[in-house]
Formats: structure tokens, sequence, C-alpha cells
């Protein structure tokens, strides 16, 4: 931060712990994507011992039953309920901490008695 005079004034600790939180927050939303973009690669990837199962996405899903038993469900499915979590504190996260660094921004922006 500058004064009026072009002297630079230390970071205040709530503006710090601000731009943390919002690290920490955006981290969390890159796990959630990161989980997803996983789920999707699964999604569009042929499947079984050597890949004789067509993607789930790219077929009229008329899969035998032996393609379908073979898909790790439970697995797609922790997968996508996982992000969840993740998605939602994030996004939480960086509300809250971008709401403290429009505060601390105010603060250091207002005339010091």
């Amino acid at each position: 931060m500058s004064t009026a005079d072009g002297r630079t004034r230390p970071e205040s600790p709530l503006l710090a712990r601000a731009r943390r939180s919002q690290g920490r927050g955006l981290l969390l939303l890159a796990v959630a994507g990161l989980l997803w973009g996983w789920f999707a690669v699964l999604l569009v990837t042929p499947y079984g011992e050597d890949g004789e199962c067509p993607a789930l996405v790219a077929s009229a899903y008329a899969h035998d039953d032996d393609c379908v038993e073979s898909r790790d469900w439970p697995f797609m499915t922790l997968l996508l309920g996982g992000s969840v979590p993740f998605a939602a504190l994030g996004a939480a996260v960086y509300a809250g901490a971008s709401a403290e660094r429009r505060v601390a921004e105010h603060l250091d922006a207002g005339p010091r008695a």
C-alpha cells in the first residue's frame, strides 16, 4: 500500500489473513475441479479389461451386462460426491475472505487519526 507522499505502508494483518484465506478457498475449488475432471475422463474413456467396453458418453447406452458389471460405479460416485464438500467449502471460504479483504482495504484506505 502506498500513501499520498509515495511511501509504502506495511500490509495490515487483516488484509494478509484475508489474502491467505482467499488462496485456501481457491485451492479447495481447484481440488473439486480436479475431481470433476477425473470423473469426466472416466465417462469418456473406454473401460474393461482390454478396453472392450465403449465409453459411457460415446455409446448409445447399449451396454451388455458384462460391461455394466465391470464399470467401477462406486468409485465414480465417490469422485463426484467427494467433490461436493470441496466445492461448497471452497466457495464459502473464498466468498468470506473476499468480503474480509474488502473491509480490510476499506479500513486501510481511510484516514488515520
